[in-house]
């Protein structure tokens, strides 16, 4: 197995020291936004023998195993991250398989450059993922009720957001959520400034569930996005918990450190809170207009010590073991390619030891064996 040596992401959005506070290294007073573990051209994780990229590709069926590449080609299939949000990021949807083909054709077609910022596809595939807590997290994921979040913006006694409550509550559930985020989304930019300005003076007077849109307008001033985010549910994840993102589900991260794995993509439909391109036509073809309870995973525990976070996607599969100090060694040998994270405590991983933040490449049908008293997070594939 390789040790593998990666890089830190410094988005604005990122929290200066929890990432340093795991690696147990000074903070440098820089954002420090993620951590990619994996074979993303952008960031591609380096070992003794090149990038993990170049390993891979110099020998796909060795590292990857016959039937990983015989279904997603000769490529990891999967990106694990260490994401730190100090900050909230963008309010974002990913497209499905489908959708992210025929965009990212059809801006082919239409010559418009890969880096150019108004592109909306840097791929032809999707993004589902899957952000577990380390610490406690904050997030938005999916829509309200229609009815929660009528209720939700009436309370702020905002004359302008009425017309939104009364939206809410004169349609059928999707009807009513597309409405009313389309007009969010194409509102006069003066005209919602004052919206936004009043509405988070509103949230910070009254609290309760109120209180996390309260922060939003202070990094975001006049952003449509902090009442297009009051149309969602918040969420406080617990350490453990995580939260499964699938096609089409609207969502942001607001605070915390969490492992995070995706479909190896970079595909994004901004919504609000940015200062980036927000294609609304093509945002409202991709999302998906359902309220529900987002839906927090907790580990499934199997006999041999490995908890897994079941999601319905097959280019990852995360779990965790927990070794203890002079109890018994796990192994985990898989013929898929794998990723092992320590993020507490000391364990042995083959001829490495690791501890918080470092972490291994496990080419398929490798020999893997942890022992110790730690955390280990699990990132594989399902074949």
């Amino acid at each position: 197995m390789d040790r593998l040596d990666n890089t830190v992401r410094p988005y604005a959005w990122g929290s200066p020291t929890a990432i340093p506070h795991l690696l147990g290294v000074e903070p440098t007073g820089e954002p420090q936004a993620e951590m990619w573990m994996g074979a993303h051209p952008g960031a591609p994780s380096r070992t003794a023998r090149g990038t993990l990229a170049e390993v891979i590709d110099a020998d796909p069926e060795r590292e990857l195993g016959k039937e990983t590449v015989a279904r997603f080609g000769p490529r990891l299939p999967f990106l694990l991250k260490l994401l730190a949000a100090g900050a909230p990021l963008s309010l974002q949807v990913h497209p499905d398989l489908e959708q992210a083909r025929e965009g990212y054709a059809d801006e082919e077609r239409r010559g418009v450059p890969i880096d150019a910022p108004h592109r909306n596809y840097k791929d032809a595939n999707h993004k589902p993922e899957l952000i577990c807590a380390l610490t406690e997290f904050d997030g938005l994921c999916g829509f309200r009720e229609p009815a929660h979040a009528a209720e939700l913006l009436a309370a702020l006694g905002v004359d302008s957001l009425k017309p939104y409550v009364d939206l809410l509550g004169a349609h059928p559930e999707e009807a009513a959520l597309r409405e009313v985020l389309t007009a969010i989304l194409s509102a006069d930019r003066a005209d919602m400034a004052r919206t936004v300005a009043e509405a988070t003076a509103a949230c910070a007077r009254l609290g309760g569930d109120h209180a996390p849109y309260a922060g939003l307008a202070h990094q975001f001033p006049g952003d449509p996005g902090v009442i297009a985010a009051m149309l969602l549910n918040h969420v406080r994840l617990q350490p453990g918990e995580a939260l499964f993102l699938g096609a089409g589900v609207p969502h942001a991260y607001l605070d915390g450190l969490g492992v995070e794995i995706m479909a190896n993509s970079d595909n994004v439909l901004r919504c609000g809170l940015t200062p980036k391109h927000v294609d609304v036509p093509e945002l409202l073809r991709v999302v998906r207009f359902e309220a529900g309870d987002p839906g927090v995973l907790r580990p499934e525990a199997a006999p041999d010590g490995e908890e897994v976070y079941e999601t319905p996607i097959d280019e990852f599969r995360l779990s965790r073991y927990v070794p203890a100090e002079g109890g018994a060694a796990h192994d985990l040998t898989r013929d898929t390619p794998q990723i092992l994270l320590c993020t507490a405590g000391s364990v042995r991983a083959g001829e490495h030891e690791l501890g918080p933040g470092q972490s291994v490449f496990v080419p398929a049908g490798e020999q893997a064996v942890i022992s110790g008293a730690g955390t280990v997070f699990r990132a594989t594939v399902r074949v």
